[in-house]
Order: structure tokens, then sequence, then C-alpha cells
């Protein structure tokens, strides 16, 4: 059996452009019923909806369970990456030589107090392997960018810094169709 995981990136976030937010629990622009919307409409039925709990994730996925009256579940591994002391920053108040080493081993550095991509990696991929087992075809993921890079990552079976330079919009959707029997 085939399984499509629908990977939703939650709409456009109330905070001002160019502040590190990762885990922070910002809400929603006022163009969410507009944004929301367009969701609903270039999204196939889903059969189950898995959330972060973040409430810019949250309230997205509530809106598309209600419409297409499926279950809603969340999930703390589709978290973003924790950014530890540098959430609620500006990137261009974070020291440099901080912002540089992070540069220099994406993968493994850990802003202070905070999580690496690695285990950013680790959690997502976790939950793939949970969702192979499921006798779903259509899963929709209401996520955010790092873990939405994560979980493209992990499926394309390439780096986590292949994906950092990919586009993924605010409220866009994107389909990853595999095969469980195989492993994503």
């Amino acid at each position: 059996m085939q399984q499509t995981l629908y990977l939703v990136r939650h709409t456009r976030p109330l905070i001002e452009a160019g502040i590190c937010y990762g885990q922070l629990d910002v809400g929603l622009a006022d163009s969410f019923a507009a944004e929301a919307a367009a969701v609903a409409a270039s999204l196939p039925t889903p059969q189950l909806i898995l959330s972060s709990p973040l409430q810019r994730s949250h309230r997205l996925a509530a809106y598309l369970a209600q419409i297409y009256d499926c279950e809603l579940r969340c999930d703390e591994r589709l978290k973003e990456m924790h950014f530890g002391d540098w959430e609620g920053r500006a990137w261009n108040d974070i020291e440099r030589s901080e912002l540089e080493a992070w540069s220099a081993d994406i993968l493994n550095f850990t802003p202070p107090h905070g999580e690496s991509a690695l285990q950013l990696t680790q959690r997502v991929s976790a939950l793939l392997d949970e969702l192979a087992h499921l006798p779903l075809q259509r899963i929709a993921l209401v996520a955010h960018g790092g873990s939405m890079r994560a979980v493209l990552a992990h499926a394309a079976g390439i780096p986590l810094s292949t994906t950092l330079s990919w586009q993924i919009d605010f409220g866009s959707v994107v389909a990853v169709r595999r095969n469980p029997q195989r492993r994503v």
C-alpha cells in the first residue's frame, strides 16, 4: 500500500520579520482565514491530521480537521527546531561567531540551550517510522519549515543541509508518496 504524506506549513505567523522564533508559541497574522481557506482548497481529503502543538500549526490543523471531519492528533516531534537562547531575538543580534559555527556544522551545532538539526531530524524520523505502520493512505502533517525539511530529507534520503535552500512558503502543501514497506 502506498502512503501519501501531505506536508502543510502553518500560515503566516504574527511576528516581525527577521526574528528567530523556532519553538516560541507565536500567534497567527490577521490573514489566517484567507490563508487557511487556500490550504483547504489545495489539500486532498486526509484520513488523519497530525500537528505540531504550537498554536501556529495547531490552529490550522484544527480548522482542516473540522472541514474534513477527520481525527486530529498533536505530536511534539513535529515542532520546529528549538533555537534555545536565540529564540525571540533578531537574527542580526545573535553573535556572529555563533551563527558562523552553526553555518559551518549545520547538522551538529546546537544553539545555547537549544537542539541541533540532527536532533530535529531524529525526532521527525522516529515519527515517520511509526507512520509507516499505520494502515492509512493519506496523512496530513501540519508543521513548520524545519520539520518539513527534515521529512523531505528523510524521504529523499539526502542530507538535511541540501533542503535548506528549498523555499517552503507559509500555507504551502507538499505531497510525499512513499511505500511503507520500504524505508523513506
